[in-house]
């Protein structure tokens, strides 16, 4: 495909306007036009302004043959259509650079998550409880898991959590590529807790990619079916039946709990009081058995929320951990570039050139026997 589709291309899957490019760029809109439709070609330095723009390699445009398919991004409710566009193209690159980086340093990660069966058409709460429990003994995630499920995923399993703010702020989204594996993309400007569900939602969703989405659609959003058993595979992982009950139970009076107790369960497993109500709805049929009564409960614990919610939360990092390392590494060996490296961690050159000056001693080892 000749340079000036691909440049057509990446501008429309980014869902950026030509008026949106030229106050991004600088680039007069009948420079572009004459661009996309092969009357002239830009110059080097306008090709770079609109790859960062459409979040692209420059090595993507002088590519030659058709452009390969990209993975469908699962949106749990998807943003506003340009909105959404400008955001998939953005996490997708994010998970392309990881993969980058990942290679560069010789330390590919594959995702390694327990497989899950199934027929989607049969698939119900009792299956998603039985996968909840499982993968809960496979990652060993212990009785706490919210305390340990993001870097356990990141770390050990080769799943890339990458965090944006965007809107709406009740929705989250997952990929499965051939090349770069399985990501998930949270909100930044969700507490913790509430990003500890989402997590643990969109995991699922990974687990039964297979049989729920086995054909790679232009775009993907989840049906209300899969969404209720998704939120019971979450509730169910982040807090599991036995220590949940005994943390339910030691506050129970006469049957009931209050909302004061409710958030002190909550900031124990790490979890929003909405998981928590979920739960209690989920357990065995006890208490809140009607969906409505629980929505009732959950609007009024969120009034409650000013008066209650009293557990220090901070914004997640720009980057995950193992990415900024990876990229740090990658450049003290000389396989990242200084420009490419501050583009991959988005900060300015000086500031990149201060993680070339700090000197790491070469070749210091630690002497391990072998147990």
């Amino acid at each position: 495909m000749p340079i000036h589709d691909r440049l057509k291309y990446a501008r429309q899957r980014a869902g950026l306007s030509g008026t949106q490019v030229r106050e991004r760029t600088d680039i007069g809109e009948s420079s572009l036009s004459e661009f996309e439709n092969g009357k002239r070609e830009p110059s080097l330095s306008q090709l770079q302004k609109m790859a960062g723009v459409y979040r692209r390699s420059v090595a993507f445009f002088l590519g030659e043959g058709p452009i390969a398919a990209e993975p469908a991004v699962l949106w749990r409710k998807r943003p506003e259509q340009e909105d959404a566009k400008e955001i998939e193209v953005r996490f997708l690159q994010l998970c392309e650079q990881y993969h980058n980086l990942e290679i560069w340093c010789n330390e590919q990660a594959p995702t390694s998550l327990p497989e899950a069966k199934g027929d989607p058409t049969r698939y119900g709460y009792l299956e998603a409880e039985e996968l909840a429990k499982r993968v809960r003994q496979e990652l060993q995630l212990g009785d706490r898991p919210g305390l340990c499920l993001l870097a356990i995923l990141e770390e050990v399993r080769g799943v890339k959590v990458f965090h944006l703010d965007f809107e709406p702020s009740g929705t989250a989204a997952s990929v499965v590529s051939g090349t770069f594996g399985a990501a998930v993309l949270l909100n930044a400007k969700n507490a913790r807790w509430r990003r500890n569900h989402d997590l643990a939602h969109e995991l699922f969703h990974l687990l039964t990619w297979p049989f729920f989405h086995p054909t790679a659609d232009a775009v993907l959003i989840t049906r209300e079916q899969e969404e209720k058993l998704a939120t019971c595979f979450a509730v169910n992982l982040l807090m599991p039946s036995d220590a949940f009950r005994t943390a339910i139970n030691s506050r129970m009076r006469d049957g009931k709990v209050t909302f004061e107790s409710l958030y002190d369960v909550a900031r124990e497993f790490d979890v929003s009081v909405e998981s928590v109500l979920w739960r209690i709805r989920f357990l065995d049929g006890r208490g809140l058995c009607d969906s409505d009564q629980t929505k009732q409960a959950i609007d009024k614990a969120k009034l409650l929320a000013p008066l209650l919610e009293d557990r220090e939360d901070q914004k997640p990092h720009r980057w995950p951990a193992r990415y900024r390392v990876l990229a740090v590494k990658a450049l003290r060996r000389g396989e990242l570039a200084i420009g490419r490296f501050a583009e991959y961690l988005n900060i300015s050159r000086h500031e990149a050139i201060r993680f070339v000056e700090q000197e790491v001693p070469d070749g210091e080892e630690v002497q391990v026997t072998p147990a």
